[in-house]
């Protein structure tokens, strides 16, 4: 799907933003000489006190930032589902969107997390660890790998686990596995969609969560975060 008019018109807005910010002493989130290509987006219009082009104060060089142009435009050529955000990570490699009313927090581990403004267990987080694995695939088959993660890693000891989805999928030869488990405690109850992927030497995995009482309400508002999660070559 082409780019829109409007769509490009953003980009190049976003652009000379980012320029003038990068050049500007009043901004206390970027570095006079610095540049980021990780791009927080939005499907709704903003308004000019709020930008949907945020980012990660990284430093690196303002070249880096054309080299990102391509990913956020690819991403606008797609979608984006009315009420959420898309989250672009291009120098770790991976991309989904999440709730446009969440925002972001420090979870432990993680390289990035979002969460419900008033409801804090219902969040989303992604996180990866290196690999000498090339798909997913080769971590075993789809039952074996899932069921080792949630009963095994995901679970704490005195946590009930349940499986109630599994689903591959494949995307630009990309192998993704997504799954829905609950974990039961004497006291609390989690219910999640993860889905893993491996690529680029990393193990990513994204897990979006919510209370197990109010899962059924918001169920499939977090399938679309979890379906959402895409590997980029970096």
């Amino acid at each position: 799907m082409a780019v829109s008019s409007a769509s490009l018109s953003w980009i190049s807005s976003c652009l000379s933003n980012k320029l003038n910010l990068a050049h500007s002493n009043d901004s206390p989130r970027i570095a006079a000489s610095s540049s980021c290509n990780t791009i927080f987006c939005s499907s709704e219009t903003a308004s000019s006190e709020e930008s949907h082009c945020q980012r990660r104060p990284l430093l690196l060089g303002l070249g880096t930032l054309a080299a990102t142009l391509p990913t956020a435009s690819s991403l606008f050529a797609e979608e984006i589902p009315k009420n959420y955000r898309a989250f672009v990570d291009s120098e770790d490699g991976y991309s989904y969107v999440y709730p446009s009313d969440w925002k972001d927090f420090d979870f432990r581990a993680h390289d990035s997390a979002f969460k419900d403004r008033n409801l804090q267990l219902q969040n989303v987080r992604v996180r990866f660890i290196p690999t000498e694995k090339k798909d997913i695939h080769d971590l075993g088959p789809m039952e074996e790998v899932i069921s080792n993660l949630v009963r095994h890693v995901y679970a704490a000891p005195n946590q009930l686990a349940t499986i109630n989805y599994m689903q591959e999928r494949t995307v630009d030869g990309k192998n993704y596995y997504t799954f829905e488990y609950v974990l039961t405690s004497p006291n609390y109850s989690s219910a999640s969609f993860a889905t893993i992927a491996i690529g680029n030497g990393r193990y990513y995995t994204l897990v979006v969560a919510a209370n197990e009482r109010r899962w059924k309400r918001v169920r499939d508002q977090l399938k679309v975060v979890a379906d959402s999660f895409k590997l980029l070559d970096i």
